[in-house]
């Protein structure tokens, strides 16, 4: 019996631990069918030319890409022409969704290419930002960076004509948050959803966007070195948010200035920093919100987070979807994990089978992120 036990484990850990091989055959595209392609996902951060995922003749007009090692999971990619404005589309030039692979086996797959991004000119996107929206400041100082950011503060409907003070949300990545015209990937919808569910709920918040730094977006967000993509400036940047960005606010709008009414969240690294954020600064923000956080990207955070101990009790909201990378749903669980063992913790763990790595996934997942935010 005892034999029997260890065969099943052996066979379960041999599973849980297989590499296949993928092949990505194009067999036509449209247009430009003499440039070099390339395959861009989750595997390789979305890199739109990385050499090592180049496709190479395949016989006749055809081009293929084979992808060894791979481990079990669900990948998202798509092909792209080498740029981030020559990504494939669908044939009348709309963005195409993520393609996506369920690997648990060698398979190969065979894809046309209906039209390119830049095959299309680009059509003005709306100003879409509502009038609660505004710009504070398009050049705010960040002193421990010696950087400038854009910030975005969106105040309720009854803020002016009122003498009430309110919470505030940090929301990273500013440019995705209110604005069609500023989002390169679609925007959350923060100001319709809170517009519409504060009137529903009375309950009310302040929302300051922080924009991301473009090209130090990754450096900035991650509060350790990177192989890949260099020094990180988290804690700087952590530092920012809490000594110098929130006291600003604090000083220029009416918020309830502790810090069981300040809250921190972000997408992918934007999630990231804010979890660290939150850790660094408990006696600043009392919540982070977590959407598909990036923690392959700083597998130290764990070791932090489970050496965090405060006397106040801090409350994470943790997202993640089923078709995002194929260790983004294990790694949310592994940090829920450890925060769960905390005591007095509040913890809310949102997994959505089809959720993707995306803006309109995070949006459709804010409005519940917000009540539970304000207790409703």
């Amino acid at each position: 019996m005892k034999a029997i036990f260890i065969f099943f484990a052996v066979m379960v850990n041999l599973t849980a631990t297989a590499q296949f091989t993928v092949r990505l055959v194009v067999t036509d595209v449209a247009t430009k069918k003499n440039d070099d392609i390339y395959v861009s996902g989750n595997f390789n951060n979305w890199n739109p030319k990385d050499e090592k995922f180049k496709l190479k003749p395949f016989g006749g007009n055809r081009k293929s890409l084979v992808i060894k090692d791979l481990a079990a999971g669900t990948y998202a990619f798509k092909f792209t022409r080498g740029a981030a404005d020559k990504f494939e589309t669908t044939a009348d030039g709309r963005d195409l969704a993520d393609r996506v692979l369920e690997v648990n086996e060698d398979l190969s797959q065979e894809f046309t290419i209906a039209g390119w991004k830049d095959d299309y000119p680009e059509v003005p996107k709306k100003y879409t930002a509502s009038p609660q929206v505004r710009i504070m400041d398009t050049a705010f100082q960040i002193p421990q960076l010696n950087r400038t950011r854009r910030i975005w503060v969106y105040l309720p409907k009854g803020y002016a004509g009122s003498a009430k003070i309110y919470p505030v949300l940090y929301l990273q990545d500013g440019q995705n948050l209110f604005n069609e015209k500023t989002a390169a990937f679609g925007e959350w919808g923060v100001d319709e959803c809170l517009d519409s569910l504060q009137q529903r709920t009375g309950k009310e918040c302040i929302v300051v966007g922080i924009d991301h730094g473009g090209d130090k977006r990754l450096t900035e967000y991650n509060p350790y070195d990177h192989p890949q993509f260099g020094k990180g400036e988290g804690a700087a940047y952590a530092a920012f948010l809490a000594k110098t960005l929130k006291p600003y606010i604090d000083a220029k709008y009416r918020t309830r200035k502790g810090p069981e009414n300040t809250f921190v969240a972000g997408s992918s690294m934007g999630a990231l920093i804010s979890l660290y954020t939150a850790i660094q600064y408990p006696t600043v923000f009392s919540t982070a919100g977590l959407f598909s956080p990036s923690l392959a990207q700083a597998p130290m955070l764990y070791t932090d987070v489970e050496k965090f101990t405060t006397g106040s009790q801090p409350r994470f909201y943790l997202y993640a979807g089923g078709k995002e990378s194929a260790t983004m749903v294990s790694d949310l669980k592994k940090l829920g994990d450890i925060l769960q063992k905390k005591q007095r913790f509040n913890i809310r763990t949102v997994v959505s089978p089809l959720g993707q790595h995306n803006e309109a996934s995070w949006r459709q997942e804010f409005a519940a992120f917000y009540l539970w935010l304000m207790n409703y």
